[in-house]
């Protein structure tokens, strides 16, 4: 076959197994002898996870607040039988995604250009209002939590676990071979997450009284709403473009019965 430089042209993939039918099934013979008695019961293996899970220290800790105000309000709270470091810790995982994000958006800026024509695709200004908003989002955590008396340059715990799970994300859009449908399609995975962390936060904060930021955070979660649409559209677009397929007009709704 021809080389290609489009992933979903047919193409020299060998990686499936019937690529070598004589060889796959020396292969299968191969591990049957190795493992005469193969077992896939997980009970061993998970016995080994739980008990270094039981031994294991936590990924990190919430610290201090940076300032006595700070450390008033978090008093306060506590004597409220609320624990307003897991509300730091939130508000810091939401920052440390919006980071993240901004850093996507700049990734999938460079992939615009090498696109071509992508009829029903983002523009540039597109992309760089949603990555501005996605900064703004970061600067909006970094006050509130400099408001509460937090540091917001601190790896809380789950800022560390959100970094962690978004730079697969990231990965795919700073790849040079992935083309802009399949960065889209990776970019929406992190969209449709910030948008439930948003949610998410912004409904502590409501119950933890912090009525203003939660007013705050609901103004960044109708954005992120409106990205996860606007992506959406564009993978579908995309999609549809590449399939040689036309999108189908939504069915019309059924009129409603006539009175018995």
């Amino acid at each position: 076959m021809k080389p290609t430089t489009n992933p979903t042209d047919l193409g020299a993939n060998r990686t499936g197994i019937a690529a070598s039918p004589a060889n796959s099934q020396k292969l299968i013979e191969g591990a049957r002898q190795g493992v005469p008695q193969a077992s896939f019961a997980p009970s061993a293996l998970e016995r080994e996870r739980v008990s270094y899970s039981e031994q294991a220290e936590p990924v990190g800790t919430v610290p201090p607040p940076a300032s006595i105000k700070g450390a008033v309000k978090t008093a306060a709270k506590a004597l409220m039988g609320e624990k307003a470091s897991v509300l730091i810790d939130q508000m810091g995982a939401r920052l440390a995604f919006e980071r993240t994000g901004t850093r996507l958006y700049e990734a999938l800026l460079a992939k615009l250009p090498a696109a071509g024509d992508h009829p029903g695709g983002p523009t540039r200004t597109e992309l760089e209002e949603i990555r501005d908003e996605e900064l703004a989002h970061a600067a909006l955590l970094a006050d509130a939590l400099t408001t509460l008396g937090a540091d917001p340059t601190a790896m809380t715990p789950g800022a560390n676990i959100t970094a962690v799970a978004s730079s697969g994300v990231l990965q795919v859009l700073v790849d040079p071979r992935t083309t802009l449908t399949q960065s889209l399609d990776a970019i929406l995975i992190a969209e449709l997450a910030d948008g439930n962390g948003w949610n998410m936060l912004a409904g502590l904060a409501e119950k933890m009284g912090q009525d203003e930021l939660a007013a705050q955070f609901r103004t960044a979660l109708d954005e992120e709403e409106e990205h996860i649409e606007l992506v959406r559209g564009w993978l579908q677009a995309a999609l549809e473009g590449q399939a040689g397929v036309e999108a189908k007009a939504p069915a019309a709704a059924s009129p409603p019965a006539p009175p018995a």
